[in-house]
């Protein structure tokens, strides 16, 4: 399976015009100024606060940066200064010129700049020390306030700030984008795509150049005339390279915007140019043509082009079309849902799978049209606790005749009929695909199984279609309890068993919680299979309250009986799902025999079953096995007795509840 090491991601575009509020104190940004201009006050943020921790996480600054309002810096601040453009985007001391060349991006469309930067704010009256920003964020729009204190050094920004000193919409963008990943640092490094996403809920196409279809330059002049934002770079072999200068005035794994295209005649030809700009300012391409280049120039000397398209629909090359858009979250958890790529088989098939069925065609077309995009959530927020990019991808299926979650020996068995290009580390892998009608799996993991992540999987079609997790499907299919044999009727094998049970329960001919320990200990510890440590007292009673019917806190024979043969069927189980032998069973196999043993369980559950019983190595000795079953079928039965009317519901008062809890 491929693997690329990279940064980047894809989008699409809701656009309420209300974003949610994110800010601590529950208040929106206008009730938060209204609170400041009453109070005669400036806003101060708390989430937010002008200290070093909101600068960096792993070092501190080298210089004393002091944290000044604009108005201490400059005499008269402006928010906007005659428009916002290109020469409002000067880098200063951070690395994130991939943010600058979206923010120069985004200054191309207005539309989407009025989102992103909102007009109700400014230096004049109404001016409380607050502004606010809007940003896109797995499916929904994010509305983030800051105060307006800005890192400086020697009364200068220390960060991205305008060509003119009066301006500051920029700089306190990049503060807000700050703010939302966790810190200044967290923006150091990344592609142009991630932050043109984020500024439009667009949905992202990334071109390897030299892999680029025929008509490149057509896709590159459409997607400028829809509005489309375009990122361009040039690749580096490892990172020394960075940002070094090539003879001709590039900057290699620089992020550059591409801001036009246009064709002249020269000497009789017809010349497609293409401008491209540098985020910086300065250190431009020194080639032919000056501040543009030749088309030609820039196939030999870029390596990747990344265009965020405002909708779905500008993905279609000729007529517009409205996309259907369905949002599934969902997480890769280690030793439940993280089974990483087909290549580990074992493991693979515990991955969140997501039903697609494809009932419509595309118009003129024998198949449906759709796109899916995976994005791995707060990865650079997570930065500051030593998170990086995973390696992400997915594959499709087509979906057999049953309608549940899918097991290993399907995969063993059968390929996948489309899949991601690559698995590779960018915040989001998209791909576009025509298939015929029908239903479909599309599994979504990782690269390496164990790896931990919060994932938001979009899917797009020309058509309706319809998808559901099938990780959202839960069953419990649990036998009746076997009808007592009369003791006349019973074989030679049972009365060798109500033999042994008079043996164990004494006189009372009944078996307590201690006796119950004392058999089944010795019992298991003479198996030479099964890893065991030992059942507690609190076990055997979870035992008895599983099998008691009388609700004496004992066990009688038929009880006894009843629970000797499950008890062997699970042995059964755990020997059979060992799969090597080990005598201990790990969470994947565990959710296989749950399955055999009649429980069809949602990734959530099992989730909460490995954290509950499984070890650091996700290895469960017997005994945690026999707790978790015992467990699950107590709480099934349990469940089974009180939803008489409505098999999916109960309804329980406190007293209820507690009583059900402390029995199971």
């Amino acid at each position: 399976m491929p693997y690329l090491h990279r940064s980047l991601r894809p989008q699409p575009q809701p656009v309420p015009r209300d974003a949610r509020t994110i800010h601590s104190s529950g208040q929106s940004f206008e009730q938060l100024r209204q609170g400041c201009l009453q109070s005669g006050s400036l806003f101060e943020d708390a989430d937010f606060p002008a200290s070093n921790g909101s600068l960096f996480y792993s070092e501190r600054p080298q210089v004393p940066f002091v944290w000044k309002r604009p108005g201490e810096i400059v005499e008269n601040p402006e928010f906007i200064l005659g428009g916002a453009t290109r020469t409002d985007i000067c880098q200063g001391e951070l690395g994130d010129c991939w943010l600058l060349a979206a923010i120069a991006s985004l200054t191309l469309n207005q539309k989407a700049l009025a989102r992103v930067v909102p007009q109700d704010q400014g230096f004049g009256s109404g001016y409380a020390g607050i502004f606010h920003f809007q940003f896109w964020q797995h499916s929904e729009w994010l509305d983030v306030v800051i105060d307006d204190r800005l890192p400086t050094f020697r009364d200068r920004l220390v960060f991205l700030h305008s060509a003119d000193h009066n301006e500051f919409w920029s700089a306190l963008l990049e503060k807000a984008y700050a703010k939302l990943n966790g810190s200044y640092e967290a923006l150091k490094g990344g592609s142009a795509i991630e932050a043109m996403e984020d500024f439009t809920g667009g949905v992202a196409e990334n071109f390897q150049i030299r892999e680029a279809p025929e008509d490149f330059y057509e896709i590159l002049e459409k997607a400028l005339k829809r509005g489309s934002l375009l990122g361009c770079s040039i690749d580096t072999l490892n990172a020394s390279e960075s940002e070094a200068r090539t003879p001709f005035g590039l900057i290699k794994g620089h992020a550059y915007t591409v801001t036009g295209l246009d064709q002249v005649n020269f000497h009789g030809q017809r010349i497609k140019l293409i401008r491209v700009r540098n985020p910086w300012g300065q250190v431009e391409w020194n080639g032919p043509w000056s501040d543009r280049m030749a088309f030609e120039d820039f196939k030999t000397h870029f390596d990747k082009v990344e265009i965020c398209n405002l909708t779905p629909d500008a993905l279609e090359d000729n007529a517009l079309h409205r996309w259907e858009v369905t949002i599934h979250q969902g997480s890769w958890v280690r030793g439940s849902t993280a089974g990483g790529c087909r290549n580990f088989l074992d493991t693979f098939w515990t991955n969140p799978q997501i039903k697609l069925s494809l009932t419509e065609r595309d118009e003129g077309q024998e198949g449906c049209t759709f796109l899916a995009a995976l994005m791995q959530k707060d990865r650079r927020k997570l930065k500051r606790f030593g998170a990086n990019m995973l390696t992400i991808g997915y594959a499709i299926y087509q979906c057999p005749d049953k309608d549940e979650h899918l097991s290993r020996d399907f995969f063993r068995y059968h390929a996948s009929l489309a899949r991601s290009k690559t698995f590779i580390n960018l915040r989001e892998v998209s791909g576009r695909f025509r298939l015929p009608l029908g239903d479909y799996i599309l599994i979504p993991s990782t690269f390496e199984p164990h790896q931990e992540a919060d994932f938001c999987l979009r899917i797009f079609s020309e058509k309706t279609t319809v998808t559901r997790d099938l990780d959202e499907n839960i069953g419990i299919d649990l036998p009746e309890p076997p009808k007592p044999t009369p003791q006349e009727e019973e074989t030679e094998e049972e009365r060798q068993f109500r033999d042994l049970f008079r043996r164990i329960a004494g006189e009372d001919m009944e078996v307590s919680a201690e006796e119950l320990e004392y058999v089944l200990n010795a019992v298991l510890q003479k198996s030479k299979s099964l890893k065991f440590k030992r059942l507690s007292l609190l076990s055997c009673r979870n035992i008895i309250s599983l099998m008691d019917t009388s609700g004496n806190g004992k066990l009688e024979f038929e009880e006894f009986r009843i629970f000797w043969d499950k008890l062997k069927h699970w042995m059964d189980l755990f020997l059979q799902f060992d799969v090597d032998k080990s005598g201990t069973m790990s969470s994947y196999e565990l959710r296989t025999a749950l399955k055999a043993a009649g429980f069809q369980l949602g990734g959530h559950l099992l989730q909460l079953i490995v954290l509950r019983y499984a070890d650091e190595s996700l290895q469960l000795d017997f005994d945690d096995y026999l707790n978790c079953l015992v467990r699950l079928e107590n709480a099934s039965r349990v469940f089974q007795s009180l939803s008489v009317k409505n098999k999916d519901f109960i309804h329980l008062n406190i007293n209820e509840f507690i009583s059900l809890t402390m029995n199971i």
